[in-house]
């Protein structure tokens, strides 16, 4: 056999994915844990603040005061504490990894050989976590992206697994939301998937009401909408730049009510208060056009990977939050497409390059190196610029994608539309 071939053969050995799988997590284990720049200060602090005023005062987030989270989000932070506070993160650690490893096993299947383009997914995608670094375990949203992984996984073969997955991981944290408003729009089966979401849906706000959260069942929206421009989000990119310029102008605050840094200067209040309807408007806009596409019947292959990419960057994107784990959700859509445009999927390698550049720079600036960011040096703001601009030609690589669906005209020969769409966005 030669070389070439002895090699793509053990690229698709179940037991070298399972090991590389098993490498990433333990290097990323290794950094949360022991790495610099203490990537792992959400989890070893803010986590268990949030449980053990629950369990010593009876104060639980989400239920008796207004959270920046969902309900279900309490969920994975009780399952750590478990174990104890001593082992909060390292029980934290096997969790995760024990989600994205049902994540893995959906993808991969359970057979000692890979079909070689799931194995190259699979291989991608740690390769993307080991880039984006220690925040792919070290935050809550790592819970919803094995969640969602695994949702885009059975979409096609089991819309009401999918559905309820997804529904359950916007319950953890907002955003796969995005990828369930896709499914619901492009997905055939969209009476299945909304059936799924339902069931957990009406469960989570069932449990909250008897457990009498009345209104901080939804008071994550609120919460979120009182922030200012956060120091990563792309909308705070022009004020660290004229903070770097002149320091006098604007300047890097921290707010010890959300624990994060933000960005201050003129007209910073105005565009935080104006992010959010814009974001809903974006949303709403995008979210249309999926709609119209889905009327003209593009085959949900096409079309569903697009606009949960276009929905999922809309939310990154036209965002006053910019924490580095919301490069964690990009994966999510890339994978999605990968997966349903096989062949023809091969424009999914631009998204895809596109998601390993955000992830390495996004490990560039933070952990590590953050400090130099708040210390506004120049390179340091310039890698961060890089990453939002990364962020923007993404979203705006599947807004012309999603556009060139509303040019079909053809519904009956998904092959031609497919051929159509690619050729207008070449």
């Amino acid at each position: 056999m030669p070389a070439a071939a002895r090699f793509l053969a053990l690229g698709q050995s179940a037991l070298v994915l399972w090991a590389l799988f098993a490498l990433v997590h333990a290097w990323l284990g290794i950094l949360n844990l022991m790495g610099p720049g203490q990537p792992f200060g959400d989890v070893l602090v803010v986590y268990p603040f949030w449980v053990e005023r629950g369990l010593n005062e009876g104060q639980w987030v989400g239920i008796d005061t207004s959270w920046v989270y969902p309900l279900l989000a309490l969920v994975p932070m009780l399952a750590a504490y478990a174990a104890g506070p001593e082992w909060y993160g390292v029980a934290w650690l096997v969790m995760v990894s024990s989600l994205n490893a049902a994540a893995y096993l959906a993808l991969l299947g359970a057979r000692p050989r890979v079909p070689g383009a799931r194995a190259a997914i699979a291989a991608g995608w740690m390769l993307f976590l080991l880039l984006l670094g220690p925040v792919a375990l070290g935050r809550i949203d790592a819970v919803t992206v094995a969640l969602a992984v695994t949702a885009v996984v059975l979409v096609r073969d089991h819309p009401r697994w999918a559905g309820a997955l997804l529904a359950a991981g916007a319950w953890v944290k907002v955003w796969p939301a995005a990828v369930l408003v896709a499914a619901l729009i492009a997905v055939r089966r969209r009476l299945a998937v909304l059936i799924g979401a339902l069931a957990v849906s009406l469960a989570v706000v069932a449990v909250g009401l008897a457990l009498g959260a009345g209104g901080a069942l939804f008071s994550a929206v609120v919460e979120q909408s009182a922030r200012g421009l956060q120091v990563e989000s792309p909308a705070a990119t022009p004020w660290l730049w004229a903070a770097v310029a002149a320091p006098g102008v604007a300047r890097v605050e921290y707010d010890p009510a959300l624990l994060t840094f933000q960005v201050v200067g003129p007209g910073t209040d105005l565009v935080a208060a104006l992010t959010t309807p814009a974001l809903a408007l974006v949303v709403i806009v995008v979210a249309v056009l999926g709609v119209v596409a889905a009327r003209r019947g593009i085959d949900e292959a096409l079309l569903l990977p697009v606009l949960a990419l276009a929905l999922v960057m809309s939310l990154v994107l036209v965002n006053k939050v910019g924490s580095p784990q919301l490069a964690s959700w990009v994966v999510v859509p890339v994978i999605l497409g990968l997966l349903l445009q096989g062949r023809g999927g091969d424009s999914f390698l631009v998204p895809a390059i596109l998601a390993l550049a955000i992830a390495g720079s996004t490990q560039l600036v933070y952990p590590v190196l953050y400090d130099r960011l708040l210390a506004l040096d120049p390179a340091l703001v310039l890698v961060l610029t890089v990453r939002n601009l990364l962020y923007a030609a993404l979203w705006g690589w599947a807004l012309v994608r999603l556009a060139g669906t509303l040019r079909l005209a053809r519904r009956s020969n998904p092959y031609d539309a497919r051929m159509t769409v690619e050729g207008a966005s070449s």
